[in-house]
């Protein structure tokens, strides 16, 4: 696992940047809230400067925030709303400490919490759906995969056995309680081998399993289809750096698939969220060499592209691609 990103080797360009760093509905609501920053629900621009680890956002209301937080070669992005007032904290997570740090919004506070240890991934969320994003890690233990999360609703904790050590992480509210599900995608035997989703709803413990994507697609979890539920989505990559990215999303709302060409293999980083507000969330990536990020806005279909940041950033919204 490498720092900030844990899907070096999936891609072209994450490889290289590896190198530098060592929802109208409540479950797209929840993934909003982590990267709506000024609370206007609409997910903000942001990205992470590794070379003065410093993040840039642009605010959807029209103001800027720069803010030196965090060390490009130990930390992984871990922003969420840690304080519980509606807007997303800048935050990351320690892996040489097993530390998070984050910054409220709601009072400028410094915090840090003890919650993990060396070789852990981070994956807060909100699993018990009181509004604030749980400390949550994995860890990779012999033949298991194993979910630490210290609930913010009352401090306690629990630790879940879901998973294999070789397995991806896909957090999501795939049953639309409002509550983060524990799930993962496991990998076939090869690269084009078929890959499967299990997922652990929190609303009744059950398990479900989805046949969905292939070994080596990207996990782009998101409501793309506004109707409360995150929606099992991965993203394939060409055979070369100037082929398209393929995105092939699963409704949740009618069992239906889409699937569309947006990206470029060699150059883009997969960004979706709910930028423009509808409540669904919508497909877009950051391309590296020219600072851009390309949206294709689920409200009325069309492309718009904004310059923020400049190459060898990354953007925040990345860590919920894995």
């Amino acid at each position: 696992m490498k720092r900030f990103i844990g899907i070096c080797g999936r891609t072209a360009t994450l490889s290289a940047l590896c190198v530098l760093l060592v929802i109208s509905g409540i479950s797209q609501n929840s993934l909003r809230k982590l990267m709506d920053f000024d609370g206007d629900s609409k997910a903000d621009l942001a990205v992470f400067r590794p070379s003065n680890n410093v993040w840039y956002i642009a605010k959807s209301g029209g103001t800027f925030t720069f803010q030196q937080w965090g060390l490009s070669n130990e930390d992984f992005m871990a922003p969420g709303d840690y304080d519980g007032d509606g807007k997303a904290d800048i935050a990351v997570w320690r892996d040489t400490t097993g530390d998070f740090f984050w910054l409220n919004s709601s009072d400028n506070t410094y915090n840090v919490v003890h919650w993990g240890m060396t070789n852990d991934e981070p994956v807060a969320r909100d699993y018990d759906g009181d509004g604030k994003t749980d400390l949550a890690v994995v860890r990779r233990i012999d033949t298991r995969l194993i979910w630490f999360v210290l609930r913010s609703s009352d401090q306690g904790y629990v630790a879940v056995h879901w998973g294999l050590p070789t397995d991806l992480v896909a957090p999501g509210d795939y049953d639309g309680d409002g509550k983060y599900d524990m799930a993962i995608q496991r990998p076939g035997a090869t690269a084009n081998s078929q890959s499967v989703f299990w997922i652990l709803r929190s609303s009744d413990l059950g398990a479900s399993t989805v046949a969905w994507g292939l070994t080596n697609d990207l996990v782009v979890p998101g409501d793309y289809d506004g109707d409360g539920k995150t929606d099992i989505a991965v993203v394939r990559e060409g055979a070369t750096p100037t082929t398209n990215l393929t995105w092939y999303i699963l409704r949740s709302s009618d069992a239906n698939f889409e699937a569309f060409v947006f990206g470029d293999t060699g150059t883009d980083i997969t960004a979706q969220n709910d930028y423009d507000g509808d409540g669904k969330c919508d497909a877009a990536i950051w391309r590296d060499p020219t600072g851009d990020f390309w949206i294709r806005r689920s409200s009325d279909g069309v492309w718009s592209a904004t310059h923020w940041g400049q190459a060898s950033d990354l953007p925040v919204a990345v860590f919920d691609m894995h």
